[in-house]
């Protein structure tokens, strides 16, 4: 792709800024933005280079082009997912002037859905629906959707929504969605299932992916928890897919 090179090429300084300008220079589209600032957002964060210690984090960022504003954005907002500051995307997006809002690319919208599902308010169903309507399917944004689910609680059809997500062709053999699937089995009490869609999740991981293994086989302890503590209260699985013995 045409705008993988920029990530690497805006090593050091300010990168976030660095970044937003090559992206710039490229007339980049919203999905290479969205795909680089992603990747190269956990990566600075994996290594202590976090892109809030860069950026203002009280107000969005704005430059005079577009495709920069939009990419410092990308970054900022991303940023702030990963380290769950719903309440922060939130707020910085609710400044915006209405106008301005209604022309936020699909992968910006993905991120404001997912601070409301993450903060467990349905308000953030309509806006999920309209993203993916709009979207193409784009894997990092139905990524960020999925991860508002997965973050959320008690919120009605949730596990069934990121089943649907997770099995979203975009999304075929990719890690991270089978851990998502699992974690929406076992809140529906499907351990059969649920075990399976991690097992799968832990042999797609790559041996560089050290940094998420330790979560896939914390939600691997989870499941055989709760189906040990069903049969314990004679509860088991919801849909006859309980016990795992």
């Amino acid at each position: 792709m045409r705008a993988a090179a920029t990530a690497s090429a805006a090593q050091g300084g300010n990168w976030p800024r660095l970044l937003a300008d090559r992206l710039g220079d490229i007339a980049a589209t919203w999905q290479e933005s969205a795909e680089v600032c992603a990747d190269a957002t956990w990566q600075a964060r994996a290594t202590g280079t976090s892109a809030l210690r860069l950026l203002d984090t009280g107000h969005l960022p704005h430059a005079d082009a577009p495709v920069v504003t939009r990419a410092l954005r990308h970054i900022q907002l991303t940023a702030l997912r990963y380290d769950f500051r719903c309440r922060r995307i939130e707020a910085l997006l609710d400044t915006l002037p209405a106008r301005t809002k209604d022309e936020l690319d699909c992968y910006t919208r993905a991120l404001w859905a997912f601070a409301l599902l993450g903060q467990s308010r349905t308000s953030g169903y309509p806006l999920m629906e309209q993203v993916l309507d709009e979207s193409g399917l784009h894997a990092k944004t139905v990524h960020v959707l999925l991860h508002g689910l997965w973050l959320g609680h008690g919120l009605p059809g949730r596990e069934e929504a990121m089943l649907r997500l997770a099995s979203m062709p975009v999304l075929a053999g990719d890690p991270i969605a089978r851990f998502r699937a699992a974690a929406a089995h076992r809140g529906l009490g499907n351990y059969r299932p649920a075990l399976k869609a991690i097992d799968d999740a832990l042999d797609l991981l790559s041996p560089e992916q050290s940094d998420v293994r330790a979560d896939f086989v914390r939600e691997r302890c989870l499941i055989t928890a709760a189906d040990d503590i069903g049969r314990l209260c004679g509860t088991p699985g919801e849909q006859g897919e309980g016990s795992l013995r």
